[in-house]
């Protein structure tokens, strides 16, 4: 051998290849008024301008050789996936468990209330990285278990394939923090309409991207 190359990435035999794709940007919350519900949680619509994220998200992804799309039970999900599932001629499987955090009494809309007034609540759920500390809401412990399957359920569906999975903010930064080893809120901010990219082989996650945003507009 006269020359040696660098190492090029390849997802290990067995694995699933998963770029997990945060919901576009949803309606505003209005004071006083719930957001529609799905088994107790918040399920607005996508506003117009995560309408245009959705088809942004087909125009870089319909090249690609997908083999299935996920989403969750929420319709921001569905909405999000329905310009890609249409490129690419596939039906969307709904995993239950990849569903947004409970936020217990917030749920609804409340949520950004509260988060902009900066309740002493949502400060130490910040500061303790524990969304249990809202009222009625779902412990880190409980969300990070739940997501945890749900992925693990979708590779073991899926292995050597791709597999787009449309979900939310707080299940990416659920995702990567356990992929990482890292404390349950720092990948917390993913934008709307942004793909990450988690490998998946056996319980080993390895993170492969986070946040890629080039194919929306500025």
């Amino acid at each position: 051998m006269n020359e040696a190359r660098q190492h090029r990435f390849r997802p290990a035999k067995g694995a699933a290849d998963l770029l997990l794709i945060r919901h576009g940007e949803t309606q505003a919350a209005v004071r006083g008024e719930s957001f529609p519900m799905v088994e107790g949680q918040g399920n607005p619509a996508l506003h117009p301008d995560g309408e245009v994220q959705a088809v942004a998200i087909g125009e870089r992804l319909k090249g690609e050789a997908i083999d299935a799309i996920y989403v969750t039970t929420m319709q921001r999900t569905h909405q999000t996936a329905a310009p890609l599932a249409a490129h690419l001629g596939l039906v969307p499987k709904v995993e239950r468990d990849l569903r947004e955090v409970f936020l217990g009494d917030w749920d609804g809309g409340e949520y950004r209330f509260r988060a902009a007034a900066r309740d002493p609540a949502f400060l130490r759920a910040k500061e303790r990285q524990e969304w249990g500390e809202i009222p009625g809401a779902e412990t880190t412990a409980g969300f990070h278990a739940r997501v945890q399957a749900g992925l693990l359920r979708v590779a073991q569906a899926h292995a050597d394939e791709l597999v787009a999975v449309v979900v939310h903010g707080g299940v990416i930064a659920a995702a990567l923090a356990l992929a990482t080893n890292t404390p349950a809120f720092t990948f917390m901010g993913a934008d709307n309409g942004s793909i990450s990219r988690l490998v998946v082989h056996g319980e080993q996650m390895v993170l492969r991207g986070f946040n890629d945003v080039s194919h929306l507009r500025a």
